[in-house]
């Protein structure tokens, strides 16, 4: 008898990894990981060096289909399968990460005179470079009477689709002219396994602003509106859309001789990272939120029912669960403002410390702040470092530490930062609860829950709910592989509904429960941090808007040296958002 296996491919935002699952016993089979040659590409343009702005974030295309080579091929030979048995292939990437194409699907940076533009790369989902855009958007479609706003709980950030392409069109309108297509990275690159254009309905969903009950994208009058010329947009994207879980086709015969597949593999519709991962924590039904955690962490809630959320990064029926409304939201940046404290604050005394342990220093300073009682830092942040996404966002927010004396050391930081993510998290859970949306039951995935049992803890503390861990360690692959499967169907081999394929997924037994004697404690940090929140998140004397311009006017000097010229009377005026 044959077996059976899936295999999922997720593109995540420094790496690539590969997961076989066989359906029959559940048993993840082999993975396998590669860094993306260029990684991200925010400060130089490979191709010349050029320096790039601050808040661009960009990727080079060429590395992802030989790291999609690379991780398929280790992962089928450290599983030692029958490529035979191989009944799908899934992929799930970062999003929204869009690229400039020709129409037959060539990234600008590859022809010879694009290739030191820097709007001709991908743009990363990180990518803030865009967010005067989104205001401009924003502000725009209130005036239009909200129009796709009320999707996107009352905002869109630079994160969107149509920030980085209006941003393409004023800043390189000759890279926007020769774009004939602006294509997600998952449909990129299904496109070019399957070798004609495929584009997801979830992603256009929940990136592009199609708002299927508002009839699809904003309107050529509202795009006009924005800039002249602007809804040629329009031609350049998608308008024909598969579901969740549909096959796109099956694998061209270059493709399936470059990943030791059969011709004709059942290929996946690409799915978003984050989405995957909820079938692969196995959770398909209403009440269920998923934390999908790394450098940053995204939730995912399932619901009946449609409700305004303030700051959601989208509602779309069936978007990852058919019959279903999934609501987005996160944090853009907490492994990663763990990594940056870690990399750049950390005196050598510390690192000494940790090598004598023989212990990483991030595990070194954990183990320091894990042994603080909540609030005995006597700090307070805002978990803004790279930008809040969610309930405000708004990417030109900033970090914030409160409470440091000649007294504060690295642990009692590092503890602010890790109650900071808490409190962003409980921020999100209560706008959900208060807008009616429940949330019953939440399970994490990702590195950090495995890496950090001190922010796991805090985290249930601070909401004061218990929080699962899915059990398998690569859980948007895994997610991946499961759609792979779907596709496939089970005339081929595969699965035949979404409930099978979450049967195949679960969680640890064992769970993280708040230890209620703390709640108290941080029932009163959490107010303080409500209140830091509203003032320097909603407050219209803005003080990061003025930092973040002075610094921009230093940074970016005139030709003749000096500092960029103010453009504005008082440091905290801003243009309205």
């Amino acid at each position: 008898m044959r077996r059976r296996i899936a295999v999922g491919v997720d593109f995540g935002t420094a790496s690539a990894r590969a997961l076989l699952i066989d359906l029959d016993s559940a048993e993840e089979l082999a993975e396998a990981v590669r860094d993306y040659p260029h990684g991200v590409v925010d400060e130089a343009l490979p191709s010349t060096g050029a320096t790039l702005p601050p808040n661009w974030a960009l990727q080079d295309p060429s590395d992802y289909l030989p790291t999609l080579v690379a991780v398929v091929t280790e992962a089928l030979g450290a599983a030692g399968v029958d490529p035979r048995d191989v009944v799908g292939l899934g992929i799930d990437t970062t999003a929204c990460t869009i690229i400039p194409t020709t129409a037959g699907g060539v990234p600008l940076c590859e022809l010879p005179d694009l290739e030191g533009r820097p709007h001709a790369y991908a743009k990363l989902w990180k990518h803030h470079a865009a967010q005067p855009h989104a205001d401009r958007i924003n502000e725009l479609a209130r005036l239009h009477g909200g129009l796709f706003l009320d999707a996107y709980g009352g905002k869109i950030s630079s994160e969107w689709l149509f920030p980085k392409a209006l941003q393409i069109f004023e800043e390189d309108r000759e890279v926007f002219d020769a774009a004939e297509r602006l294509i997600e990275l998952q449909d990129w690159i299904v496109t070019r396994l399957v070798g004609h254009e495929v584009r997801g309905a979830q992603v256009a969903g929940y990136k592009a602003t199609y708002v299927l009950d508002d009839g699809g994208y904003p309107g050529v009058e509202f795009l006009e509106d924005l800039a002249p010329g602007f809804s040629s947009v329009l031609e350049r994207l998608g308008h024909s859309w598969l579901a969740p879980g549909a096959r796109a086709g099956g694998l061209l015969d270059e493709w399936a001789d470059r990943l030791g597949l059969p011709v004709g593999t059942p290929v996946a519709v690409g799915s978003m990272d984050a989405q995957v991962a909820v079938l692969g924590c196995g959770i398909s039904t209403p009440g269920e939120m998923v934390l999908v955690m790394g450098t940053s962490v995204c939730n995912l809630v399932l619901a009946e029912d449609k409700r305004h959320v303030e700051g959601m990064s989208g509602a779309v029926r069936d978007g990852v669960i058919p019959g279903l409304w999934a609501y987005e939201a996160g944090q853009p940046g907490v492994g990663d403002t763990f990594g940056w404290f870690v990399r750049t604050c950390l005196p050598e005394s510390y690192a000494i410390a940790a090598r004598e342990r023989g212990v990483s220093a991030f595990d070194h300073v954990a183990e320091l702040a894990a042994a603080l009682r909540p609030g005995a830092s006597g700090l307070m942040a805002l978990d803004w470092f790279n930008g809040n996404r969610s309930v405000l966002v708004d990417a030109d927010l900033s970090g914030l530490l409160v409470g440091m004396t000649l007294g504060t050391r690295p642990e009692h930081i590092y503890r602010a930062l890790v109650e900071a993510a808490a409190f962003g998290q409980r921020m999100i859970i209560d706008t959900f609860t208060r807008s009616g949306v429940p949330v019953d039951t939440i399970v994490a995935c990702g590195g950090l829950p495995r890496r950090s049992p001190l922010l796991m803890q805090v985290l249930a503390d601070v909401t004061g709910r218990e929080i699962h861990i899915s059990t398998s360690r690569n859980t948007p692959a895994l997610g991946a592989a499961l759609h792979a499967a779907i596709a496939a169907g089970p005339d081929d081999r595969g699965l035949a509904s979404f409930a099978e394929a979450a049967a195949l997924a679960s969680v640890e037994q064992s769970a993280y429960v708040p230890d209620r004697s703390d709640r108290q404690t941080y029932d009163e940090l959490y107010e303080i941090y409500a209140h830091l929140h509203a003032e320097f998140g909603r407050n219209p004397v803005d003080v990061m808007y003025a930092l973040r311009r002075i610094a921009a006017q230093q940074r970016n000097p005139e030709p003749n040296g000096r500092p960029a010229r103010r453009t504005r009377s008082h440091p905290f005026e801003r243009t309205p958002r």
